[in-house]
């Protein structure tokens, strides 16, 4: 027993992050925000999605090609042998000058989806910081259970030695012992299991965070954040909650789809021309420039059923957005509520787990000195210190749901963000990289992350 106990107490100083440095959830969460990949990724994203934007801008825009041709011609005839050689070159320009407004609706289109992207970050930032606010507590909680659990076993040594004094004095009975041994056994085992989940808690932060935890602090803040009704939470979610903000995107980017499927039926002009520069030739004459402007005008008929197709498809997937819409709504509304009763469950159950603590703290204390006195067994001692664990280990675990409990309702009414919580660092944006590439000349020039 001794082997074992000495092995837990090896391992948990093993498992209990160090003391070097301390960290606040505030900081936890800045460095999250800097440096996990899921937020980058996501912001990647967006970047690419502003390049839509530049590639459906580029259908208005004028086409304007470069072409040098070098030929050299070699015959062999009874005659001899003959060479000729020959160099072209000229200019090529080509614009659509109208096509019944579909680019239009494909630009609006590659806006909508652009901003579909950037609510999809907005979601990823939420979803990354809640599970920092959850591995942070939970690495508190599992490491609040190793000590808890740890001073248990020396409950029960002492218990053990007590019950193997009063045997040697003819106080106490073998069974006494064995019941504290099987206690002690018991308590070993169930904190290598508080170890066990303190090593899974701390990986999951690393995962997150980036680092190892150092020191965490239970002082949580961000209490200033929880809005003061039902009501009003339920109304900052349904106007700011990524989910809702992607439906919206989503039923923009459906209908603008429409226009274009719709907008394929009419007629489409371009502006043709060429201008020849060197090695010109008309009808055998060598020229020293030539050029040509031409109109083309082309209308659809018949394409084989796909153009209604596309339509029809397009009104399918307008009407499908409008329905997701409704579910998104659906979904925030019930997260937000879960949130809210779940914030509040937690509050009430920290006020009672302090009340159980403090009167079975009372009861263990009375039970030990009746057993003293012969008025009480060890084992009325053991099940009394099994109780106040049970008490203190619900405590802890309602404090950690109740911070968990608070950043879920945060996400679930749009503002678990970096700038709503006030976080030290540089708020991350695609704003300005989207800025840049719509500049439709920006093949001329270099464009910068």
């Amino acid at each position: 027993m001794r082997i074992l106990i000495a092995g837990a107490m090896a391992v948990t100083l093993g498992a209990l992050p160090s003391a070097a440095r301390a960290e606040t959830l505030t900081q936890a969460l800045a460095s999250a925000y800097q440096n996990n990949p899921n937020i980058a990724s996501a912001l990647l994203s967006v970047k690419s999605a502003a390049e839509d934007i530049a590639l459906r801008q580029a259908g208005k825009l004028p086409t304007i090609g470069a072409a040098v041709d070098g030929t050299f011609n070699w015959a062999a005839t009874n005659s001899g042998f003959t060479t000729s050689d020959s160099l072209t070159g000229g200019l090529s320009y080509r614009q659509t000058l109208f096509d019944n407004f579909r680019t239009d609706a494909e630009i609006e289109q590659a806006r909508a989806l652009a901003d579909l992207s950037a609510q999809a970050f907005r979601n990823a930032e939420q979803n990354v910081l809640l599970s920092v606010a959850d591995a942070y507590m939970s690495v508190i909680r599992d490491s609040e259970l190793v000590t808890l659990r740890a001073n248990n076993i020396k409950f029960f040594e002492a218990q053990l030695q007590s019950a193997k004094d009063r045997l040697e004095v003819g106080e106490g009975t073998k069974i006494d012992v064995s019941q504290a041994q099987a206690r002690l056994a018991q308590g070993v085992a169930s904190h290598r299991s508080a170890i066990a989940s303190l090593q899974t808690s701390q990986a999951s932060y690393q995962r997150w965070v980036g680092h190892k935890p150092q020191n965490l602090s239970s002082n949580v803040g961000f209490s200033n954040m929880v809005p003061g009704s039902i009501d009003a939470a339920i109304a900052s979610a349904e106007e700011r909650h990524p989910a809702i903000m992607s439906a919206k995107a989503a039923i923009r980017s459906s209908q603008a789809g429409t226009d274009a499927a719709e907008a394929a039926f009419g007629p489409t002009l371009d502006l043709i021309g060429s201008l020849c520069a060197i090695g010109c030739n008309a009808g055998g004459v060598s020229i020293n420039a030539s050029g040509s402007v031409r109109l083309s005008l082309s209308i659809p008929i018949y394409a084989g059923g796909a153009l209604g197709a596309s339509v029809r498809k397009a009104n399918l997937g307008q009407i499908k957005s409008e329905v997701d819409a409704m579910s998104a709504y659906d979904q925030v509304r019930e997260a937000t509520i879960t949130s809210w009763a779940t914030l509040q469950n937690a509050s009430a159950q920290i006020v009672s787990a302090q009340a159980a603590v403090s009167s079975v703290q009372l009861v263990l204390e009375g039970v030990i000195q009746e057993r003293d006195l012969g008025q009480r067994t060890t084992l009325d001692v053991l099940n009394s210190q099994a109780e106040l664990t049970s008490a203190r280990e619900a405590l802890i675990s309602a404090n950690t749901s109740r911070v968990v409990a608070l950043f879920s309702l945060i996400a679930a009414t749009g503002r678990l963000s970096a700038a709503d919580l006030n976080l030290p660092v540089t708020i991350k944006s695609a704003d300005a990289y989207t800025a840049r590439v719509e500049d439709t000349w920006q093949e001329l020039r270099t464009v910068k992350e």
